[in-house]
């Protein structure tokens, strides 16, 4: 006599979870296979079950009943492909909390209660999984729980907003302007219709709360992550950031403190040199590069977005739980025994770019570069362009700590022969 299924609750059924119905029923026996036992869909939890939706969805499946669904008795995984904090939380915590596994792809779910959806399922238990809620299909959070679990992550590297890498690659290549960028993403179907997430870096913050949480094996929420958007980025930072040999990407940065007891997270955009195997990741693409001390450089590279490759990560998770819970097992439960202290941004240290609009008069170049040395902030290249009575500055300054920079730009906005500070921005991997 065969398994008994493994039956599932989907909740949400969007481009994704359209997705991984057609994939659950195309590749039945596969994944009957690879996990020991027939998988069963038992309901699809909607909002509006007379929402068309292809053919691929069975329409008996579907229900509104989402509480109803969650509760039923038989129901082993629960898939919460909702997005957003309710009903999503409460969904997931009763299903969690009758023992039932949860595989999720809620990033913003997690950045903000990861904590108390892994203290239920331990409570419980039984299995949280959530591979698809960081760049999509690219297996990236399973090495860093699971492959890299014997070895000491420093440094985690990433580009994973492909929304903000295509307007970011549009500028770049094609001259276009932030606005132009954004609007042919919109056309294209790779920013919404309201893109602030993307834009103002919300998405990728709470994707890195998610990587730091795994890399440095330390609670880190939202709040924890400086955040800072692209829409600022100007033609001539693109410009200035070519002729330095650099490229702009919105990165999100976590990394250990340089005394190792603590960890600095950030998303915000950076110039990094074109010679950086993050530079070449063009257009909607994501990738996330892991500094470790013993494996020492790694990099993830693939599709972050999009129904099939999102749906992918899904049933790679659906696959594992199925397995752990046929063989009595349990996947790897949160590790936050580090507890190492998450520093405010003005602790970071890295380099800068900063561009000045100001006077073309002598002893003006002696005099701003006296600002930067009252603040113990280094030089290490400038260039001047003249603009008839002004002169764009161009700064790079060396490695130096967020808080005197901070100082620096106050000084040298108050300053009479700075017309203004235009631009100011991080240098990273160098």
């Amino acid at each position: 006599m065969g398994a008994q299924p493994l039956t599932v609750a989907l909740l949400g059924c969007g481009t994704v979870g359209t997705e991984v119905v057609r994939l659950l029923a195309t590749q039945a026996e596969d994944l009957a296979a690879r996990v020991g036992a027939p998988i069963e869909l038992a309901g699809i939890g909607v909002r509006d079950a007379a929402a068309e939706r292809g053919a691929a969805v069975p329409t008996a499946l579907l229900t509104e009943d989402l509480d109803g669904l969650v509760a039923r008795p038989e129901v082993d995984v629960v898939v919460e492909l909702m997005g957003g904090i309710e009903p999503a939380r409460r969904l997931i915590l009763a299903a969690l909390a009758r023992g039932a596994s949860v595989v999720t792809a809620n990033k913003a779910l997690l950045a903000e209660h990861g904590a108390e959806l892994y203290e239920a399922a331990d409570n419980a238990g039984v299995d949280l999984y959530y591979e698809a809620s960081v760049a999509g299909a690219i297996p990236l959070l399973r090495p860093l729980r699971e492959s890299l679990a014997g070895d000491t992550v420093n440094r985690v590297l990433g580009i994973v907003n492909g929304t903000t890498n295509f307007v970011l690659t549009r500028m770049d290549e094609g001259g276009a302007t932030f606005a132009q960028a954004l609007a042919e993403a919109q056309a294209l179907g790779y920013a919404e219709s309201d893109p602030t997430a993307d834009v103002e870096g919300y998405d990728a913050a709470a994707k890195a709360a998610i990587l730091a949480g795994l890399a440095f094996h330390t609670r880190v929420t939202l709040a924890d992550v400086h955040r800072e958007g692209i829409s600022s980025v100007q033609p001539q930072d693109v410009a200035n950031a070519r002729s330095m040999g650099h490229v702009i990407k919105l990165l999100a940065i976590c990394e250990r403190t340089p005394d190792g007891r603590g960890v600095s997270v950030r998303v915000h955009p950076a110039m990094l040199p074109r010679t950086h195997p993050l530079a070449g990741v063009r257009e909607a693409y994501n990738a996330v590069f892991v500094e470790s001390e013993a494996a020492g450089q790694l990099m993830f590279y693939g599709r972050g977005a999009g129904g099939a490759p999102t749906a992918s990560a899904v049933l790679g998770d659906l696959v594992a739980v199925g397995r752990n819970r046929l063989s009595g097992g349990r996947g790897p439960r949160e590790s936050a025994y580090a507890d190492l202290a998450v520093r405010p941004p003005d602790e970071a240290v890295t380099r800068y770019y900063i561009g000045l609009d100001v006077a073309d008069r002598t002893g003006v170049l002696a005099t701003v570069a006296q600002v930067f040395a009252a603040h113990d902030v280094s030089i290490e290249t400038l260039r001047q362009d003249g603009r008839g009575a002004d002169a764009a500055l161009v700064i790079v300054t060396h490695r130096a700590v967020e808080a005197a920079l901070a100082g620096v730009v106050a000084e040298l906005q108050s300053m009479d022969v700075v017309r203004a500070v235009a631009s100011v921005m991080r240098v990273e991997g160098g």
